[in-house]
């Protein structure tokens, strides 16, 4: 009797790595979530450090609980596939961790060695690299992130010991996880071309923008400590497989086939675009193709929010990451808009209310969520106040989101938070009316990201979610009605991104066992995608003539909030000087 098939996905994402155990058509059988430790400093707000020891102890507890739980054989297991956030990890040329938190211990070994995609301790840095000029940046929207990997190196190259600096290895998360599962120093194309500097159409690395930046050293050493052995594609194997360590310490074989990894967010792309759609139940007829991909703009919203979408050409797109070529099909590529705060924004609107404890004490006393128990009370509100929807009952209150800085389509980490309508008020009514403005500002920032997007040459005509915010259907409305497109919702809103990185292993057990030529991958690829999605749940546009109006509206008034923002922000520069 044949040996059944399975396929391991390890997401690690901002807060807890998880492991999914899936069949060969993307059937989830066990998944199993460790919490991450994150480091913070209570004298500057922009720090949040990670380790890898930290999340590899997560990842192999989790792992062995899925198999425990499915019941399934180290052998049945026959490949893996790793996503992670685009955070910077640090090792020596060894693999064991190096410190980067700043003080007399960064550069030593230690276990914080991973600066966090959120941290923003780099603006310096950014700044630097922005005013290089450099082709580097043509492929970043215009402007590199401060979160991205080299500013944040070029940070550690100015605070560490010289000879300290030297021994360093620098990673993407993603690539970090397949170097020690493996012991091989493959980088993945969509790390390094998306995180890295590295360009795909310019021949790889860019030696004089390295030199510039003052980080020459990294010409000089032709780039290992970046990984200068050949760059992979989404999924293809890396080296021989599970050293023997690593399978011991996961409980899997060695040998066992890993994938090439990819970004969180890129791996939401490969857990959800494949989909076929129910519309009021029933399932859509059409098995969709690798061009229909291009229509379909994926969502991957939790702590942040990442904007994904595949074309067969470059577009170029003021504030949004990209166009990056070969990051996931080779011959295609993709851009990449975000939020950088949008499920952390929701929750720290709504914890930070004096109201907040209010909102706690109903949850519990009516054994609901707090959202829930949020929704009723705004229905309660619509009611009493004889308005047709939660636009209009909100519709003299405007908040702007980027409390957090603007990743896109701004790309100004300087951008901040308001809010215009404050009442004295501090009611439970009050922290209700502030959660729908904060999802509204969510979906009118979405629309931002997508018009732009559109307007530079791109064909988003739908929006597919995975992540934790896929389950709130009042924000899934809001996106539908406010980008005037449909939205389609994972079955498990929680697996779509872990199922993702399972396609990445077993895209690479099949390509380990048959030779595929370079432009036969992203087509094989896509097929492992169509098989192991399963169908979602379309969201259609709802809003009624009136709604759309208010919400026109709300969004003329968002893209003037904007230029308010910078306009004030260079009066008060001119008079400080």
């Amino acid at each position: 009797m044949a040996q059944s098939a399975y396929y391991l996905g390890i997401d690690v994402g901002t807060g807890s790595v998880r492991a999914g155990l899936v069949k060969h058509d993307g059937t989830l059988v066990a998944s199993h979530t460790e919490e991450t430790i994150t480091w913070r400093d209570p004298e500057d707000h922009r720090i949040f450090e990670q380790s890898t020891n930290n999340i590899w102890e997560g990842m192999c507890k989790s792992i062995r609980a899925c198999l425990q739980e499915a019941k399934v054989a180290p052998s049945e297991v026959k490949g893996i596939g790793f996503d992670a956030t685009c955070s910077l990890a640090v090792s020596d040329t060894n693999g064991e961790p190096v410190v980067v938190t700043k003080g007399e211990q960064l550069g030593q070994n230690g276990d914080r060695n991973i600066i966090l995609w959120a941290d923003h301790r780099a603006e310096k840095e950014a700044e630097l690299i922005n005013s290089t000029g450099s082709v580097v940046l043509d492929y970043v929207g215009g402007t590199m992130s401060l979160e991205m990997e080299i500013p944040k190196t070029l940070w550690l190259k100015r605070h560490m010991k010289p000879e300290l600096f030297k021994r360093c290895q620098f990673f993407d998360l993603p690539d970090f996880l397949t170097y020690r599962a493996t012991g091989f120093n493959r980088r993945s194309c969509c790390s390094v071309a998306c995180k890295c500097s590295y360009v795909p159409i310019k021949g790889g690395w860019q030696p004089e923008f390295f030199q510039k930046i003052g980080l020459g050293e990294f010409v000089e050493n032709n780039f290992e400590q970046l990984g200068r052995e050949e760059v992979l594609t989404a999924g293809m194997p890396v080296g021989n497989g599970l050293s023997k360590k690593a399978a011991e310490e996961m409980g899997l074989l060695e040998g066992t086939p890993v994938g090439s990894g990819v970004i969180d967010a890129y791996a939401g792309w490969l857990g959800t675009v494949a989909a076929r759609y129910k519309v009021k139940g029933k399932l859509s007829d059409e098995v969709p193709s690798v061009d229909e991909s291009r229509h379909r703009l994926a969502a991957v919203a939790g702590t942040s929010t990442c904007h994904i979408v595949q074309s067969p050409e470059g577009v170029f797109v003021n504030g949004v990451w990209g166009p990056y070529k070969d990051v996931v099909f080779p011959g295609w590529w993709m851009n990449e808009g975000g939020q950088s705060s949008t499920g952390q924004l929701i929750d720290f609107m709504i914890t930070t209310h004096p109201a907040y404890p209010r909102l706690k004490e109903l949850a519990e006393k009516q054994k609901k969520n707090i959202h829930e128990v949020l929704q009723a009370e705004l229905e309660k509100l619509r009611v009493e106040e004889k308005v047709d929807n939660l636009t209009e009952l909100t519709k003299d209150l405007h908040f702007y989101p980027d409390l957090h800085g603007n990743r896109s389509p701004l790309a100004d980490p300087r951008m901040r938070g308001s809010i215009v309508g404050l009442a004295l008020d501090s009611t439970l009514g009050d922290l209700a009316r502030k959660a729908n403005v904060t999802l509204e500002a969510i979906a009118l920032q979405t629309r931002h990201i997508v018009d732009q997007m559109n307007a530079k040459g791109h064909s988003i005509r739908s929006i597919y979610m995975s992540g934790g915010q896929a389950k709130n259907a009042m924000l899934m409305q809001l996106f539908a009605n406010t980008c005037n497109m449909p939205v389609v919702l994972p079955q498990s809103s929680g697996a779509a991104v872990v199922l993702g990185a399972a396609m990445l292993g077993r895209f690479a057990a099949e390509a380990q066992k048959k030779h595929l030529e370079r432009e036969e991958r992203g087509q094989a690829l896509w097929e492992i995608m169509v098989e192991m999605t399963p169908p979602g749940d379309m969201v259609e546009p709802a809003a009624s003539p009136k709604e759309k109006k208010l919400l026109e509206a709300k969004y003329k008034i968002f893209l003037e909030a904007i230029d308010i923002q910078r306009r004030w922000r260079k009066e008060m520069e001119e008079a400080a000087r």
